[in-house]
């Protein structure tokens, strides 16, 4: 029997997929650094690099490499074609959609990404829930949670498309190439935080809420006891 597969550090997944790209579009990117063209090929290195490396660990393909890859690919292309800053906002906008998008589609395919995002392997034991499921046939209940989850989780992205669209409409006002241009987009990613992040984060973390609670109803099973020993064990 083979071992098991490493679970993924989620943290490690988006400082490499999305932290360290935008920081390097934003500020390492101006020409008394590494310039535009550079600034992107270094960016575009790291949701590269670590696809590569995952895809070699778990033979899958990584949704937020490929989402990453598009968005650094994105911002650093019509940086560079020097297009209005009104696309700038279209593409801010476009990934948070795309991502929603997304998992709203999986919700009709075998693997739908909501449990990548809430009812994942990283912290729960899924294997043990899904078995307790089975076993007090309560699987179609847990499907209508589950989907009831993915619409949430759809909304949390569809704030956070509107909200990049606004912020970005009001903080880009230099031609974008320039190191004013730069300097807004560090910006953005300062405040994406409190004025982004918040709101969606507080979503997400309703719909997290939500299903552990319905998942305690169905299974029986206290929180800890959904959890992997090891996580019980440090807390």
């Amino acid at each position: 029997m083979s071992p098991p597969t490493k679970r993924e550090n989620l943290l490690v997944n988006l400082a490499f997929n999305i932290a360290i790209p935008s920081l390097i579009l934003a500020k390492a990117s101006t020409p008394d650094r590494l310039g535009p063209v550079w600034g992107l090929i270094i960016a575009l290195a790291f949701p590269i690099t670590y696809g590569i490396w995952n895809f070699v660990q778990r033979r899958t393909v990584n949704f937020v490499s490929s989402l990453g890859f598009a968005s650094v690919l994105f911002t650093g292309g019509l940086g560079l074609m020097k297009v209005g800053n009104f696309w700038f906002a279209v593409k801010e906008a476009a990934v948070p959609s795309l991502i929603g998008l997304a998992v709203w589609v999986s919700m009709f395919t075998k693997r739908p990404l909501v449990r990548q995002f809430l009812f994942n392997d990283q912290v729960l034991d899924v294997e043990k829930i899904e078995a307790v499921l089975n076993r007090d046939q309560q699987r179609s209940a847990f499907d209508r949670l589950l989907n009831s989850s993915t619409y949430l989780l759809v909304a949390s992205f569809v704030l956070s498309a509107v909200l990049n669209f606004v912020l970005a409409r009001w903080l880009l006002q230099s031609p974008s190439g320039s190191p004013e241009f730069n300097a807004e987009l560090g910006k953005i990613n300062a405040l994406s935080w409190p004025v982004i992040v918040g709101p969606t984060m507080v979503i997400t973390v309703y719909a997290l809420w939500r299903l552990i609670s319905g998942l305690t109803k169905l299974t029986g099973l206290k929180f800890e006891e959904m959890m992997h020993a090891e996580h019980v064990k440090k807390s």
